[in-house]
This record gives structure tokens, C-alpha cells and sequence, in this order.
């Protein structure tokens, strides 16, 4: 039993006078091992390693490195040449397409007040923007006439240049911004265009133009009395499709088919669902609300 005491007070011995030798040191000690330790005249070593060692190491890290660099940009060059600049690879975009409509400000309600030019002026501000491109000159010197009612299909490498047909914002009549600079807006009416989302080589409607038809999506249906749509049958014609990319179809511009509504309730919240028909199309989806249709609410004060 003694020995065995006298083993376990040896420990402890040495433990004590090691915390004792430890706490005896000055700051100065501290800094001078410290300062020893980042570098040692004697031994010429730097943080414990000779320059010598140090080169090696990071002669090391700089092969192991270099290496793995070079695997990474080979990798990214194998796949690089798998991928066409022109047509996706791989589609995750599928069709039918999605719609948007225009304009586009504050989210999807179109809120303005007749009698206060400032409320409605900013969406027609928009629409002049984004008709920049359909102006009647513009499509005359960038694009061409084509056939309507037929697909525009175009052949040769596709890494060519495909012509893109004409689709002039005169055609969109009354919501064009040619006769009623306003759109429509400084009268209660107001023009709102919709465009479906450009996939390349889709060819929408099987062979059928695809329309458009707008009611009210819940409420009372006497709410939305009234629209006209531009072009006179609210389509999309087949000779816009199929499209070929941005890197090809350079001068392409999207067809619209504007909304006029002429004849909805005032000052009235009236929420609007316009939707596309057509073969293959989609319009029922559940949890994509822009797949085949697109829903906006009208809020319209004298």
C-alpha cells in the first residue's frame, strides 16, 4: 500500500513543479521563446523549419496543386466540347411554354386612377420601351416578310445565321401606341401585350396556331365585360417558330397578341386569367401559374 501511495504522488510531484516552473516565467521569458521560436540564429530556423525544409514543402504544394488545377481544367475542357454554343444538349425547359405580359412594374396588379395621369403614365412609359424593337422601321431594315400560317423552318449549319420574320407593332392596331399614344390607359382601356417564352426549335400548336382568351379568374364573370385582341384572331403565328437561339436568331423578335379590355368594372379589384389554347398546350397546372397562362389583377379608378 505504501508503494503504491508513493507511485501516485510522484505524478502529482512533477505535475506541481512543472506548473510552478511555468508560472514563474515573466512575459519577457514568454517573448523571448516566442521570438526564439519565430527565428533561432543558432540552428537559422524559421517557425521550427529550415529554409531548406521550407522549400521543400512548398515545392510540394505548389506541384500538388499545379496538378490538381490541370485535372480541374481538363475536365471543364472535356466538357466544354460535349456542349453546343447553339442548341442546348440538354432541354429542362420542355413544352409547352410559359407567358409573360407586359408591362411589368410592381408585380402583377395594374393599378392606376383616369383622372391622375401620374398613376397610369409609368406603364405607358413601359410599353413604349418595349415596343422600341417592333417599330415599323426597325423590322422593315432587320428582318424579313415571311409566309403567315406556316412554320418559318430554316436548314443549314446551325452554327449560320438564321433570318428572323417581320412582326411590326402596327399590327397590334389599337394597342400599338401609333393611334393612342396611351395605349388605352388615359381611358380606363387599357392594352396589356402577352408573349410566350422563347424555347429553341419549339414548334407550338402541332401545326395550329395557338389563341389566347382572358376571363375572370374567381368573382363574378360580369366583371370583365369586354376584350379585344391584336392580331384581329388574338394568335400566334406559326411563322414565328421555330426559334434557333440568341447566337443565330440575332435580329429575332418575339410575336405578341395584345389585350385591349375595353369594359371592366371600376374601381374594383378584378383578378384576370389569360390563357393559351392549342394542341400540347398546358394551361391547368396547379404549382406553375405561368406554364400556358399567366393571372394579373386590374384595378381601374375614375
Amino acid at each position: 500500500e505504501n508503494k503504491h501511495e508513493e507511485r501516485v504522488q510522484i505524478p502529482d510531484r512533477r505535475q506541481d513543479e512543472t506548473k510552478a516552473a511555468m508560472g514563474s516565467k515573466t512575459w519577457g521569458d514568454l517573448a523571448g521563446e516566442m521570438k526564439m521560436f519565430l527565428w533561432n540564429p543558432e540552428e537559422r530556423t524559421c517557425l521550427g523549419r529550415t529554409a531548406k525544409s521550407w522549400g521543400l514543402i512548398l515545392l510540394f504544394y505548389f506541384i500538388f496543386y499545379t496538378c490538381l488545377a490541370g485535372m480541374f481544367a481538363f475536365c471543364i475542357y472535356v466538357m466544354l466540347l460535349t456542349l453546343s454554343p447553339y442548341t442546348p444538349t440538354y432541354q429542362d425547359r420542355v413544352s409547352p411554354p410559359g407567358v409573360m405580359i407586359r408591362p411589368y412594374l410592381n408585380g402583377f396588379t395594374i393599378a392606376f386612377n383616369v383622372s391622375q395621369p401620374s398613376t397610369w403614365q409609368p406603364y405607358v412609359d413601359s410599353m413604349h420601351q418595349f415596343l422600341a424593337a417592333y417599330d415599323d422601321k426597325v423590322q422593315e431594315e432587320k428582318n424579313i416578310e415571311c409566309i403567315s400560317g406556316r412554320y418559318f423552318i430554316q436548314g443549314g449549319n446551325e452554327s449560320e445565321e438564321k433570318k428572323a420574320c417581320q412582326f411590326k407593332r402596327s399590327r397590334l392596331q389599337k394597342c400599338s401606341g401609333i393611334e393612342d399614344p396611351t395605349f388605352g390607359y388615359s381611358k380606363g382601356q387599357p392594352c396589356i401585350l402577352l408573349k410566350m417564352n422563347r424555347i429553341i426549335g419549339y414548334r407550338p400548336g402541332a401545326g395550329v396556331p395557338v389563341s389566347v382568351d382572358c376571363k375572370v379568374q374567381k368573382g363574378n364573370e360580369s366583371d370583365l365585360r369586354s376584350v379585344d385582341f391584336y392580331p384581329g384572331n388574338g394568335t400566334f403565328d406559326l411563322m414565328y417558330y421555330p426559334y434557333y437561339g440568341k447566337f443565330t436568331h440575332v435580329n429575332y423578335t418575339s410575336p405578341l397578341v395584345a389585350m385591349h379590355f375595353t369594359d371592366v368594372k371600376k374601381n374594383y379589384l378584378v383578378p384576370i386569367q389569360c390563357s393559351l389554347n392549342g394542341k400540347g398546350i398546358i394551361n391547368d397546372l396547379n404549382s406553375d401559374r405561368f406554364l400556358g397562362r399567366i393571372i394579373f389583377t386590374l384595378n381601374i379608378g375614375k
